[in-house]
């Protein structure tokens, strides 16, 4: 398979995983902490958003921003019934990390137990099972240029992947809460001393975190077509934590790139070696990256002397 072809496989690859790991970023820029429930918020988006077409007829238009509500309702329990508490008792660093895992393997029971008339069978009833969304429920348009294929749905994802990341940065780096947030993000102490309700910026932020998970797994149902309870944890979990890492823990722009990069990496490991050992030639490389240089692409100085 031709090479350039592979690469722009990547890039639409990379747009999604640049969109989870950047939720990712944000949460962990702002409170230190790993959120490993955002892969069961990936998950439970993706199947919302399919149940709603599958099983309810919903336009894709019309389920899709229903399952990022959803994404974003998510990221309210794990701030308010997850975080909150434990930051408020000052609880051991390792104390959130463990609460959201135990919160994604609440998500994935849910969905797996929805076929026997779980919580989720309005919306999932599969079970365990693989699906994917209806015929038709995205145009199967594929635009040609030269010897590229370029099919309309993973166009539109990269488009919707680098539109959010445009407006992103605007948010974090020319407005207000923005400003906030890397207040709080740099000294929460002292930003509460300067009047800012830190609380509800981590809210806010763990919030958007998620509805980016959200939109990251409906984008993943659409262009790959493979939703299960199992999405999050095996397909993009441990690539988020390795994009941060390779990116710049807490750098933005470096979880963009480093997710880009980590897309086509795959893609050209899938074209050579086999989809067997992708992940594993992708991971390679990335540690082979870390050894020559450890604090990411985009670490700061002072991390670099770290």
């Amino acid at each position: 398979m031709d090479v350039v072809q592979q690469l722009v496989n990547g890039v639409f690859l990379g747009s999604i995983y640049a969109v989870f790991a950047v939720g990712y970023t944000l949460v962990f820029g702002v409170l230190g902490v790993v959120n490993l429930a955002h892969s069961g918020v990936f998950m439970l988006a993706a199947a919302i958003t399919y149940g709603l077409v599958a099983f309810h007829g919903a336009p894709l238009w019309l389920a899709a921003p229903a399952g990022l509500l959803a994404a974003a309702g998510l990221g309210l329990v794990i701030e308010l019934g997850a975080l909150r508490p434990l930051r408020r008792r000052q609880a051991p660093e390792i104390a959130p990390l463990i609460s959201t895992i135990g919160l994604s393997l609440v998500f994935v029971a849910l969905v797996e137990q929805s076929r026997g008339g779980g919580w989720l069978s309005f919306v999932w009833r599969d079970g365990a099972n693989s699906v994917r969304f209806p015929a038709g429920t995205v145009p199967d348009r594929v635009w040609h240029v030269g010897r590229l294929a370029m099919p309309a749905d993973k166009v539109a994802t990269v488009v919707i992947s680098v539109l959010l990341m445009a407006v992103l940065g605007v948010v974090v780096n020319r407005t207000q809460v923005g400003r906030a947030m890397r207040a709080v993000a740099e000294n929460p102490r002292a930003a509460c001393l300067l009047g800012i309700d830190v609380d509800r910026i981590v809210l806010w932020t763990v919030v958007a975190s998620s509805a980016m998970a959200g939109l990251a797994g409906i984008l993943y149902g659409v262009t790959i077509g493979d939703i299960s309870p199992y999405i999050g944890r095996d397909q993009v979990e441990l690539r988020g934590l390795a994009v941060i890492v390779l990116g710049g823990v807490g750098s933005i722009r470096g979880s963009i790139v480093a997710a880009y990069l980590l897309g086509m990496v795959e893609v050209l490991a899938l074209l050579g070696f086999g989809a067997n050992v992708r992940a594993a030639v992708a991971f390679a490389a990335l540690f082979g990256m870390l050894v020559v240089r450890p604090g990411g692409l985009f670490a700061s100085p002072a991390a670099e002397r770290a």
